[in-house]
Parts: C-alpha cells; sequence; structure tokens
C-alpha cells in the first residue's frame, strides 16, 4: 500500500533528484584544469556570478567575435563507448574555429553541460577536455554552467553547449571580399570527421551492423570516429602574421561545397581538385558501408579538409610552409576562377 507523503512534508532538492554536494565537487575538480588556461585579460573566473575578461591593449581598434555551438549527435557514439575525455575538445573545436576564419584570435570560452543527474567523474572528464581545447586554442575558461535536470535526460547521458569569444584588429577582419580569379586554394588537414555528419554516421553503423569496438586502423572503429576535431588556432594566428590571408573556411556542417560558398565574393568559384589530398580511410569506410554517394560525401563530410584558406598564388608556398611549421598538413587543393551569375561557387571534380 503506497504511503502518502502529508501535505506538510519539508521538500528539498534532494527530494527533486538534485545532488548539491555532486555539483559542488564537480567546480572543485574542474578548478586545477580551468587554472591552465589563463592567459592575460582574466580579471575573475570560473566561481563567480559572472566571468570578468579585459580586452588585451595591443589592438587599437578591436573588434569582438563570438560564435556558440555544440557537438551534435556524436556525443551519442561517446554515451555508447563510456569515451568522455576528448568530447570537450570538440566543443571547444567547433566554436574557435568557426570565430579564427575571421581572423579573431580567441579570447575565452564558457560552457553549458546539462544532465538529468550528475555523475562528477563523467563530468570531470569532460570538462578537463574542454580545459585541453582551450589550451590548445589558446583562450581561457572562465566560466560556464552545470544544469542537473532531473527527468530531462536519459540515464548516463547528458548534453553540451558552448560559446566563445575573439578579437580581431577592425584592419585585419577577414571576410573574403579580396578574393579574385586567380587566386589559390590551400586546405587543411583533418583529424577525422570531426564534429558534424553524426547522425549519417550513426546511421551507416546501424545499416551495416558495424562494431564500434571492431579493429580499424591503428585502433577502433570507436576510436577512429570519437576523434577529437582538430584545432587550427595557433598554426593559423601565427601564419598571419606573416602573411595575407583572404579568405578562409572552416568545414563543418555542408562539407566543403557548402562551407566554402561562404567567403567567397558572387562573382567567383572554387574550383577544388579531388585528387590533390589523400583522403582518409575512415571516409572511405563510411562510403562503401553506407552506399553514400559522391556528391553527399562532400556535401556532408570534410573528406580529409578541415579548414580552407584562399591565398594570393604568389603567397601561396609562403602561407602553405608557415601553416606546416605550425603543425599543420597542407595540400593545395584548388584554385579560384571566375564564376557565371547561375554557376556554382564550389566544385570538386
Amino acid at each position: 500500500m503506497k504511503t502518502e507523503r502529508p501535505a506538510s512534508a519539508s521538500l528539498s532538492y534532494r527530494d527533486a533528484g538534485v545532488d548539491i554536494d555532486a555539483g559542488d565537487q564537480l567546480v572543485e575538480n574542474i578548478k586545477p584544469f580551468a587554472k591552465r588556461t589563463m592567459r592575460d585579460g582574466v580579471l575573475a573566473g570560473i566561481g563567480g556570478f559572472g566571468a570578468l575578461f579585459q580586452v588585451p591593449k595591443n589592438y587599437r581598434e578591436p573588434v569582438l567575435v563570438s560564435g556558440t555551438d555544440g557537438v551534435g549527435t556524436k556525443l551519442k557514439l561517446a554515451f555508447e563507448t563510456g569515451r568522455h575525455d576528448t568530447i570537450g575538445i570538440d566543443l571547444v573545436a567547433m566554436s574557435v574555429n568557426d570565430i579564427l576564419v575571421q581572423g579573431a584570435e580567441p579570447l575565452f570560452f564558457l560552457d553549458y553541460f546539462a544532465c538529468g543527474k550528475l555523475d562528477v567523474g563523467t563530468a570531470t572528464r569532460v570538462v578537463k577536455g574542454i580545459a585541453a581545447g582551450c589550451e590548445q586554442a589558446g583562450c581561457a575558461l572562465i566560466g560556464g554552467e552545470t544544469a542537473e535536470m532531473p527527468g530531462m535526460y536519459p540515464a548516463g547521458e547528458y548534453d553540451l553547449a558552448g560559446f566563445a569569444v575573439g578579437v580581431v584588429e577592425k584592419s585585419a577582419i577577414i571576410d573574403g571580399s579580396d578574393i579574385v580569379p586567380g587566386d589559390v586554394v590551400l586546405g587543411l588537414a583533418s583529424s577525422g570527421v570531426h564534429s558534424n555528419g553524426y547522425s549519417l554516421v550513426r546511421k551507416v553503423i546501424e545499416s551495416s551492423g558495424a562494431d564500434l569496438s571492431s579493429s580499424f586502423g591503428d585502433g577502433t572503429l570507436g576510436d577512429a570516429l570519437l576523434a577529437p576535431t582538430r584545432i587550427y588556432v595557433k598554426p593559423v594566428l601565427a601564419a598571419m602574421r606573416q602573411v595575407r590571408i583572404k579568405g578562409l573556411a572552416h568545414i563543418t556542417g555542408g562539407g566543403l561545397v557548402e562551407n566554402v560558398p561562404r567567403v567567397l565574393p558572387p562573382n567567383v568559384m572554387a574550383r577544388l581538385q579531388k585528387g590533390a589530398w589523400p583522403r582518409p580511410p575512415l571516409f572511405d569506410w563510411l562510403q562503401k558501408n553506407g552506399n553514400v554517394a559522391e556528391a553527399e560525401m562532400h556535401r556532408v563530410f570534410n573528406c580529409g579538409i578541415g579548414m580552407v584558406c584562399v591565398v594570393a598564388a604568389a603567397d601561396a608556398e609562403k602561407v602553405a610552409q608557415a601553416l606546416r611549421s605550425g603543425g599543420e598538413t597542407v595540400y593545395r587543393i584548388g584554385e579560384i576562377l571566375a564564376r557565371s551569375d547561375d554557376g556554382p561557387q564550389t566544385v570538386v571534380a
């Protein structure tokens, strides 16, 4: 027989399924990770109601550039494999790579972690990854929110979102407006699928019956699919200090054919040569096991190119060498041509 709680009984957060002690423990766990990301400009970080950051004084006409994003359904693979240590790098990468394409130096990052019931160990691994991503990008992790919402998420699952703010000198904003026929398109190698197209990835896994623990390359299929998104910030910023980069495109959802046009003036197009870079085996696996058309591959996935740079032909080798010096693998993947009024802005052939 069910016993009803007396109307006068006192209720607490714990009755609602929220563990306040776990939240406090998480804050203490992540403070050392956040501390490693501190940089000039941070006035107040994690622990207060709001974080404070002073715009660097070396900018004469600073323009703030902001970006926000998530990790998408790549999280589902993290849940399935129990791998939570690098998904935070993906979160940072999606925002800092986006603001980088306008020439911005990332300054600080905030995260949002939402779950039904907080697992301190899992959340700590996720935030440790976020801090690692911030270190790679040279930005400070100065705040965020952990939301425990019983009944909103299945047990063991969570959602992530992130927000980055960067700064660029007004005169140095990259907007692609001076891209002209004859310019060269350089491609920076990706580290895998990055964090887009995972709804299709999961459909391929489902339809093919693939086992994430099966051998693939030097590890498992799960390892390959969960490889963290490459963060291009430091090498690209270093190259920008040496030579003019006319346009940058972060290859996310929409692949090469939909992201490159976002930085092109309407009177030009990019012709990319499919054989100009090696397509990593993981993309061949996805295409074969999902029977995915070639055009769909280029529309959904980065196919091995995670960032595109457009430069003057005379500067191409200097930019490529600067990027290689920063650890990037760089390919000359195409050229800029004049475009007819109704022609596509990017083709891969």
